[in-house]
């Protein structure tokens, strides 16, 4: 134990900390992992790096993955056809509404690509990613997306959100899709790295609403000096709603 200890502290003192991975949220997923989830709604799926993760998970589960730039959808689509469980992939960006719009592309790191602009804030901490384009995507609500299919996604779902500060407009699209989902994992960024972000308290007050409730993070990213930039925060519904809440929703 002495030598467990002094190990420890060493790492430490070098600038490693050290935890058990048995209870690191990555592992547990927070708890999450308890729920027979069926159906993952994947919000900004890019290359599919969360789909393949989270279906070690739940490796019965059905992915609807979404991703407008033509890129990383190239690469998405041809995992989701390789894969012996469905995935259905959608090359399209999510919103509040059904329109063609310009979209930021981040050329040497997609994953930070956004509908909104990104600030001096995001230039200043990411000196890599100054290299742009834009180019026109279809969106459309999560909603309709979702109503067009044959068969809905099947309960337990759980819906993932990754769309640097869109995730208001995206929940504004996707209410009935919300209001049914048990799990839901943001992205959320705490500094003003996108001109018109979504808020993390707004945010907090829109799925509250929808009887989501947040339970903690599973990752944080932190800046030079310390302070936190954005989380990958957890959202759990205490319970399934009953077929009457549906029809109201």
């Amino acid at each position: 134990m002495a030598l467990r200890k002094f190990a420890k502290a060493l790492l430490r003192f070098g600038g490693i900390e050290v935890s058990r991975w048995s209870t690191a949220p990555r592992h547990t997923l927070l708890g999450v992992g308890r729920f027979p989830i069926r159906s993952v709604v994947d919000v900004g799926a890019n290359e599919g790096q969360f789909a393949k993760w989270i279906s070690t998970f739940f490796p019965l589960a059905h992915i609807y993955a979404f991703e407008p730039l033509p890129g990383p959808y190239a690469k998405l689509k041809a995992w989701a056809e390789s894969r012996r469980v469905n995935v259905t992939t959608f090359n399209v960006a999510l919103g509040d509404r059904a329109i063609e719009t310009a979209m930021n592309l981040h050329v040497n790191h997609t994953p930070s690509s956004s509908l909104l602009e990104a600030t001096d804030t995001y230039d200043s901490l990411y000196r890599n990613t100054r290299k742009r384009s834009t180019l026109v995507v279809k969106q459309e609500k999560l909603d309709e997306a979702l109503d067009s299919l044959e068969a809905p996604p099947e309960p337990e779902l759980l819906v993932k959100l990754d769309v640097q500060g869109y995730e208001n407009r995206v929940i504004m699209g996707g209410q009935r899709t919300f209001s049914r989902a048990r799990v839901c994992i943001l992205e959320v960024i705490l500094d003003e790295l996108y001109v018109g972000q979504a808020r993390f308290l707004n945010l907090l007050s829109a799925l509250g609403q929808l009887g989501l409730m947040y339970a903690g993070n599973l990752e944080q990213s932190y800046a030079g000096d310390g302070h936190v930039v954005f989380i990958d925060a957890v959202f759990v519904r205490p319970h399934l709603p009953t077929s009457s809440e549906e029809s109201v929703s």
